[in-house]
């Protein structure tokens, strides 16, 4: 049971509109309206890509809540929906059906929010992308964010109101790097930023945050006071309009990958960022395409996720 209510024609409306979202970047629009993904010819293709199978299940495995495998290669059973509206949070790209996670992932967003207001002075923040409601992989986006351990936050703050459907599908975020990616915008980039991502990176089951290089050089440059947190900031690829925050798996989770822990220093010295800002980094040629991952590639126990009925909504 979803240990939060949220309304059952909610629920119903997104799993209608979540299997043909396309787009997975936040800048990228969602729309009000979108066509249900068509039924499979055969589900049961050995070679099908798993991500379509995962996209086709609109509602949580009804099975007690445990990650299952690493962060890019495993699967979510008694996934946990984040309320849409929140005193201090938002969600956005309600279209994706993205906004499921292990639910201590669930509270430390509702305690981030907070924080967000009490330490930044934010109206609240923007939830981007968390996870499917089973995990798994995704039709678009990312390579994570498959076992509920992951979540974007726009760096964009929550407006003083409540936001409309469409805004939530049509709203862009900020960009915080300047063109050249060399930096932070300065004239977006303010001292709040680094304190909401200090207020996540300090939460004990913060295993890394990443953000664009630029926003790793900024919070290097202006962080105040105890710094041990920015160990845990890692650069990484995009995360230019929002940080990416990643925790550790649960106690008494067998079959769940960790990270290694982070290296230790604040990664600020000139050799840390020095990569990130060469020129295959900032120009990079175009990727060559993966293979998707099979069924057959995830643990096994995932096999049991996608079979188990519906969790019911309260």
């Amino acid at each position: 049971m979803l240990r939060r209510s949220i309304p059952v024609r909610l629920l119903l409306a997104v799993a209608l509109l979540a299997g043909s979202a396309v787009l997975a970047h936040a800048q990228d629009k969602g729309t009000v309206n979108p066509r249900p993904l068509p039924p499979l010819a055969n589900p049961n293709d050995p070679d099908l890509a798993a991500r379509e199978l995962f996209a086709r299940r609109y509602l949580p495995a009804a099975l007690p809540p445990r990650p299952i495998g690493f962060y890019a290669h495993g699967c979510l059973a008694g996934g946990e929906a984040l309320p849409i509206n929140g005193p201090t949070w938002q969600v956005m790209r309600l279209s994706r059906n993205r906004f499921y996670a292990y639910p201590a992932m669930v509270d430390l967003i509702e305690r981030l929010s907070a924080k967000a207001r009490r330490d930044a002075g934010w109206p609240g923040i923007l939830v981007g992308d968390m996870s499917q409601p089973r995990g798994g992989p995704m039709l678009t986006g990312h390579a994570s964010h498959q076992v509920g351990l992951d979540a974007d936050i726009w760096l964009t703050p929550m407006p003083n109101r409540q936001l409309s459907r469409n805004e939530r599908e049509e709203m862009s975020a900020t960009m915080m790097v300047r063109p050249d990616r060399l930096d932070i915008d300065p004239k977006v980039w303010t001292p709040t930023h680094w304190k909401v991502i200090r207020a996540a990176a300090q939460e004990p089951a913060v295993e890394r945050i990443f953000v664009n290089a630029a926003i790793k050089k900024a919070l290097c440059r202006e962080a105040k006071g105890d710094r041990a947190w920015l160990s845990k900031v890692r650069p990484m690829w995009g995360h230019d309009y929002h940080f990416h925050i990643r925790i550790s798996c649960p106690a008494g989770s067998p079959g769940c990958e960790s990270q290694p822990e982070p290296p230790s220093g604040e990664g600020c010295a000139p050799a840390d960022l020095a990569y990130w800002f060469s020129d295959a980094v900032l120009h990079p040629k175009p990727p060559k395409p993966k293979k998707p991952l099979t069924l057959a590639d995830l643990p096994t126990e995932c096999r049991a996720v996608l079979a188990a009925p519906d969790q019911r909504p309260d």
